[in-house]
């Protein structure tokens, strides 16, 4: 890469902000571990944080439906108007890590927060799903919205290491 591209991409990482956010707290201490562990790596490359929205009280006396609508409703109020929405859904695009790479590049050279979303076990409301500026998927299996934070964070940082060729990604 060109020291004028890592230059402009330095200049929105400190700018920009990633953020992953989070339908309910994470209840697995090794989930809680390697999300530590790739944000601590994160910090090195992007401006990171992690939202956690609270899960729903009551929420075995709403349907499935209602808890979506919730959810969505929170997951809403918690993104800026100018905000870049990417919702983790199984209907999304799947990249391998090189294109990743150089979709989050684009992201970088946008200069606009991204919000990246894994939502709840049911999945999101039809209103995020009108404001989502993409969907990505990371498999054709499907995850638990917990271990599926793990696997993301890792492979932002897979992106971030690619971008600037270093060499934690074996071609």
């Amino acid at each position: 890469m060109c020291a004028k591209v890592l230059i402009f991409l330095i200049t929105f990482v400190s700018v920009m902000k990633f953020t992953l956010l989070t339908v309910g707290k994470t209840t697995f201490p090794f989930v809680e571990e390697g999300l530590c562990l790739y944000e601590k790596r994160l910090g090195f490359y992007i401006n990171y944080q992690r939202v956690e929205i609270p899960e729903l009280k009551n929420a075995k006396a709403l349907s499935f439906q209602q808890i979506k609508q919730k959810e969505g409703t929170l997951i809403l109020k918690s993104v800026k108007v100018n905000d870049t929405l990417i919702l983790m859904d199984e209907r999304g695009i799947q990249y391998d890590s090189i294109k990743w790479a150089e979709k989050m590049e684009g992201y970088m050279q946008a200069g606009r927060d991204v919000v990246f979303v894994i939502g709840g076990a049911y999945g999101f409301s039809r209103e995020v799903y009108d404001r989502a500026n993409g969907l990505v998927s990371l498999s054709k299996m499907t995850f638990s919205h917990q271990i599926i934070r793990v696997i993301f964070l890792e492979q932002l940082y897979r992106a971030c290491t690619i971008i600037k060729g270093e060499p934690y990604h074996h071609k």
